[in-house]
């Protein structure tokens, strides 16, 4: 109300613009029948861990995403051929740092019971795994500062810490390994990435390492950056106290591994933690067969910058790494979080007459 000697304000409209409305309040056109409602898990409830996955589904964002990529596994583990009771053939590839973290356990439950056909990974993942079963990793920091950790001889992964130590231990370990291997080279073996990775596999002889199921179980591991890492340095000081050196063979692999997929009487899958060689290695494999039918991306990486790391699944169905009716799912988030829970409601579900099933060595390649 205006006080006295001030005009009153003018009368405004007496109805809501109309453009106002519309904008606002237009109508919703009809969601399709069956449309899951956004629902996370009350824990009012209860505290299932069971549950609570299974909530993830319907919740929305990157818990979506997860109950998506649990959902695709269980459907490569699901399938089975009704004339020749194949299985899907399951491609596993990871990073390094995945074998440097605690992720390493989870594959190695996987090689240990046989869940996963084939292996890829990059050298990291490759000696990180023997040089464990030498000596620990551990925890450290993000925020450690560089300098102060080299003159102590502490290499940093992340947040956590591999003491320069090791390093050395697992030259002790792996040099006299490669002398034998050079002994049979001189006689005539001839030997590629995964050969000598079977080797070490079988030389290690120790429960804890991803690579002594592997290769008990017949698991082939394939890593064409086999030279990147400490592996590569021990190679290359070998090659100086016994020139030439080891000879590798790059190209037998190639045609290994691409002969996995090509020959493969069953459909195939593809489960890929981070980005990079491993995932360009699984997926271009499955290219010569017109694709993998099943696959589960998941990693950080963003598509922005066209690396491959960092495509979607759509990109690899362009290229036919992916079937064109398949059903692939990305999940954006650390693997140290997401993969132990995948597996928690997948693999580690299955019956015991499951596992025997997938346990056994794929009769599927005419190679």
């Amino acid at each position: 109300m205006a006080s006295a000697g001030q005009e009153a304000p003018p009368a405004g409209p007496s109805a809501v613009p109309e453009v106002a409305q519309q904008a606002v309040l237009g109508a919703s056109g009809k969601v399709p029948e069956g449309t899951p409602q956004i629902r996370g898990w009350d824990f009012d409830d209860g505290n299932d861990l069971h549950a609570v996955m299974g909530a993830m589904l319907n919740s929305g964002f990157q818990a979506a995403s997860l109950g998506q990529g649990i959902a695709e596994v269980q459907r490569m583990l699901d399938w089975k051929d009704p004339a020749s009771g194949l299985r899907t053939k399951i491609f596993l590839g990871f990073t390094s740092n995945l074998m440097s973290a605690g992720t390493r356990e989870q594959i190695k439950y996987l090689a240990k019971h046989r869940m996963i056909d084939v292996l890829v990974t990059t050298a990291g993942g490759i000696e990180e795994d023997f040089i464990k079963c030498l000596a620990p990793t551990y925890m450290g920091d993000f925020a450690l500062k560089g300098a102060e950790l080299r003159k102590e001889g502490l290499n940093r992964i992340g947040n956590m810490i591999v003491p320069n130590s090791n390093y050395c231990l697992f030259e002790d370990w792996v040099v006299p390994v490669f002398k034998t291997m050079m002994a049979e080279q001189e006689a005539g073996t001839r030997w590629s990435p995964s050969s000598v990775i079977a080797r070490l596999g079988k030389e290690i002889d120790h429960e804890d390492s991803v690579y002594y199921w592997a290769q008990k179980n017949g698991i082939p591991v394939y890593c064409p950056a086999l030279t990147d890492g400490s592996l590569g340095d021990m190679l290359y000081f070998f090659s100086y106290s016994h020139s030439p050196g080891l000879s590798i063979d790059i190209v037998a692999d190639i045609r290994a591994i691409n002969d996995e997929a090509v020959h493969a009487k069953s459909k195939t899958a593809a489960i890929i933690l981070g980005g990079g060689v491993p995932k360009h290695h699984i997926l271009n494999a499955n290219l010569f067969r017109n694709g993998a039918d099943f696959a589960v991306f998941i990693n950080t990486a963003q598509e922005f910058d066209g690396s491959d790391s960092g495509a979607r699944p759509d990109e690899a169905v362009s290229w036919g790494k992916l079937r064109l009716e398949s059903k692939p799912v990305k999940i954006h988030g650390d693997a140290t979080i997401l993969f132990p829970l995948l597996i928690s409601q997948t693999f580690a579900k299955l019956t015991p007459e499951q596992r025997a099933e997938r346990s056994q060595p794929p009769q599927d390649t005419d190679a």
